[in-house]
């Protein structure tokens, strides 16, 4: 059996832990679940090493093109994304995965693109905190649901800022194969959020 190809896309200016995170569990899943018929591909445009937006340097397992088919596209955030909202080389070539994927998901800005190539249009969705005035600025038709970490409606999944990108790959891998299978892989990776608490003084406690 072929494996189905979830794809994280690179590209410079990725926030670190938009693209990471995700991969820390997709990867998880797919590694101690093969029979599940999945697996988890970084890619960039022309397969070169990107520099995400804090200087980490990531090398991909492959380029975009030379991907066969995409079954679900992951387009993450960060400062990067406000260059490729604004390319219509990088718009189009959305639109041409939308076109044959089953899902396209996106985490914090990654869905800045997503309105500007048209696939938010009239649908729910969410991105970053600080960059919900630009969402409906791009396409005022989204209803943008403030303060969820993740929005499915059918084919598009968008989930808010950052870390908020791990709960929306635990429910990628509970919507594509089941909730216990999600179960295993937030238990497999300790994704158990407990943050410190700060007092009025600013102790941690």
């Amino acid at each position: 059996m072929t494996a189905r190809t979830l794809a994280i896309l690179l590209f410079d200016g990725v926030e670190e832990l938009d693209a990471v995170g995700p991969w820390e569990a997709l990867s998880y899943w797919t590694q101690n679940h093969p029979d599940d018929g999945w697996r988890v591909a970084t890619a960039s445009v022309g397969g070169s090493a990107i520099t995400a937006a804090k200087g980490m340097v990531i090398t991909p397992t492959t380029a975009l093109e030379d991907l066969e088919h995409v079954d679900v596209l992951l387009h993450p955030g960060g400062r990067g994304t406000r260059a490729l909202f604004k390319d219509a080389a990088h718009l189009e070539r959305v639109r041409r995965i939308a076109g044959t994927a089953e899902l396209m998901t996106s985490v914090c800005t990654g869905s800045l693109v997503y309105a500007a190539a048209g696939l938010l249009r009239d649908r729910p969705a969410i991105t970053h905190r600080g960059s919900v005035d630009l969402l409906r600025e791009i396409d005022p038709s989204i209803d943008v649901r403030e303060g969820e970490r993740w929005v499915e409606d059918g084919d598009v999944v968008t989930s808010a800022g950052v870390s908020a990108g791990i709960d929306m790959a635990l429910h990628l891998v509970g919507r594509l194969v089941s909730p216990q299978r999600g179960r295993d892989v937030q238990h497999g990776i300790e994704y158990d959020p407990a943050p410190p608490v700060w007092d009025d003084e600013g102790d941690a406690r």
